[in-house]
């Protein structure tokens, strides 16, 4: 028989694998027999392919053969070839050189396959075709596969489609092909509705998520209140709490009842925004409506009190939550400690924390960490190191936070030497010491007097990648300038200018004080000028070092004026028409 000329329109694509090489966008011709002598010789070829190879039994007619003998061979198979064999065979054929693959092609055999169930080998095809196609196909892809669709018709070729475009982070195609679906009255897959879905969300792409959500739940899709939760969360992690409490109200729109994580989301958003009112409310509310406030519910709330410094009526929420057969957990318990600890009342921390002690609630690292530093904030070290010592004999590590804490308190208290004790158990336990430990250090030295230590541990920051502050750095400078080392505080100052630090007027000040202490005042008043070029604005307290340095240096016949004069000058104006008249008085006396 004669095989038909096709005209077709080829768009060559190369695969660095030798997977699908190519195909091209043709009419559909009209289906040629079933007794096609063509179809028969190939069937065969494939029957046999196991002992004898493809292309020595297809060598005389492969050159001849076109994409509409292989969708004949698909949609008829005249010799009921195993689904397997026949995409072997696809495979095979689309790694020929000569042998263009049609869209067609790829679109048929997506249907066989999928009407025999072999769905992951079929949204392998159309994955490839995606691929291949790219960005905003859907339209035209849908349409191919609607057109391939012969003897074998499935709806799950859909279904596969849309998972296709989602897996290729299509996801714009994904909710058009859905769209089309809808259009042509055929089923909606739901499932890979859902697989979108749960897709958008992962990515946290909220509100297309909400959007498309809507719109399968207008088409029949189960609505599920576990969705609305998951989506209420997410948007109340955005801070769209009006979009949450929107959405909390579809629920009930959807014929669903909420349930304690619906309520626990919404209360917990708004608990975190500071409306601790229209949470109060929705705790009311989920009452009324027999939902039950678990021990999330109290927690959060509780901890919105805590952030507001309501602690009596945290403590009274604590109760009611023990009185209605509720255990706390660690979570409660750790949430009213650091609100007592943040107050500075770490003795009623600590009665909490023996009451958890007393419920058989463990503690975790984060409970002694919130203790410790609850206690070093009001000077009690010996009870912080206890704590250390307990949380150890509990089997808990202390870590990062923990040391630190205990470096910091500490300094703050002079007890260097407890500091670097602690610093060579960190380094011991491999712990690397963090910016907080670090300036802790340098103003625990600087505080007593050991400035060389200060530099040397400034250095050690600077070595382990830390950038110090501004504040750091001036601590170190005036470190210096106390002991009278205005030198090394310049070059301090200059290597915070090269690190690309702009120093401001504290750290100019401590400088300033050092020269004026020094008696050189012209050098201050160069200082002086050179803060103004970099647009260093002076404060009162620049022009109040500045006179203390003139009263203490300059003449003594000035120093009632100029003693009178500190805490009113406030403006480079006022400062250099006070010291230009103070000159002028002195060249006047000198010429006496």
């Amino acid at each position: 028989m004669a095989t038909p000329k096709i005209l077709t329109t080829r768009n060559f694509l190369s695969s660095p694998r030798g997977g699908f090489l190519c195909f091209s966008t043709w009419m559909t011709p009209p289906t040629s027999h079933c007794h096609d002598p063509i179809l028969t010789t190939i069937s065969e070829a494939i029957k046999v392919s196991p002992t004898k190879p493809l292309h020595s039994s297809l060598k005389r007619i492969l050159p001849s053969l076109t994409p509409n003998h292989l969708i004949d061979l698909i949609n008829l198979n005249p010799h009921s070839l195993s689904p397997p064999s026949l995409l072997s065979f696809f495979k095979w054929l689309s790694t020929q050189h000569h042998f263009r693959l049609s869209i067609h092609s790829y679109c048929t055999m997506t249907h066989f396959l999928c009407t025999h169930k072999m769905l992951s080998e079929a949204q392998s095809l159309l994955q490839f075709v995606v691929s291949r196609k790219g960005k905003n196909s859907a339209s035209s892809v849908f349409t191919s596969v609607l057109e391939a669709r012969g003897t074998h018709q499935s709806n799950l070729v859909f279904s596969v489609l849309m998972n296709a475009y989602t897996d290729s982070g299509y996801f714009s195609d994904a909710i058009q092909c859905f769209r089309l679906v809808r259009k042509h009255n055929l089923q909606i897959p739901f499932h890979s509705c859902g697989y979108l879905f749960d897709r958008l969300m992962k990515l946290n792409l909220t509100s297309p998520a909400w959007a498309f959500y809507e719109e399968i739940l207008d088409c029949g899709y189960p609505p599920d209140v576990c969705k609305f939760n998951v989506l209420m969360h997410r948007l109340c992690k955005e801070h769209k709490i009006n979009e949450a409490q929107l959405l909390f109200g579809e629920i009930g729109k959807r014929g669903l009842r909420p349930t304690v994580v619906s309520f626990n989301t919404l209360i917990n958003g708004y608990c975190k925004s500071g409306n601790l009112d229209q949470g109060f409310r929705l705790k009311r509310f989920m009452m009324e409506n027999r939902v039950f406030p678990d021990v999330f519910t109290y927690s959060v709330l509780i901890n919105g009190l805590c952030k507001e410094g309501q602690l009596d009526d945290a403590n009274k929420l604590f109760m009611e939550m023990c009185d209605r057969g509720l255990v706390p957990n660690d979570v409660t318990f750790t949430t009213l400690i650091n609100g007592h600890c943040v107050t500075g009342r770490a003795d009623l921390g600590m009665e909490i924390y023996q009451q958890m002690l007393r419920k058989g609630v463990k503690p975790d690292v984060i409970t002694y960490n919130t203790l410790i530093n609850g206690l070093c904030k009001v000077g009690d070290l010996r009870e912080a190191k206890k704590l250390v010592i307990e949380m150890t004999q509990r089997g808990l590590k202390p870590d990062k936070f923990t040391y630190t804490m205990l470096i910091d308190g500490c300094c703050k208290e002079g007890d260097l030497e407890s500091a670097l004790e602690i610093r060579k158990e960190m380094v011991k336990e491999g712990i690397e010491l963090d910016n907080v430990a670090f300036t802790a250090l340098i103003s625990g030295f600087c505080r007593e007097g050991q400035v060389i230590e200060a530099e040397r541990t400034l250095r050690e920051m600077l070595e382990a990648g830390i950038k110090p502050d501004d504040a750091t750095y001036t601590m170190v400078i005036h470190g210096f300038c106390k002991k009278g080392d205005v030198k090394m505080g310049f070059k301090l100052l200059k290597e915070m200018q090269c690190d690309g630090h702009v120093p401001g007027v504290v750290t100019y000040n401590v400088l300033l004080n050092g020269l004026c202490k020094q008696g050189q005042m012209k050098n201050a008043n160069m200082l002086l000028d050179a803060m103004l070029n970099l647009g260093v604005v002076p404060d009162d307290i620049t022009y109040n070092i500045l006179l203390e340095g003139h009263c203490k240096h300059g003449n003594r016949e000035d120093f009632d004026k100029l003693q009178s004069e500190k805490g009113l000058v406030q403006d480079y104006g006022s400062y250099t028409s006070l010291i230009g008249d103070l000159r002028k008085t002195c060249k006047e006396r000198q010429k006496r």
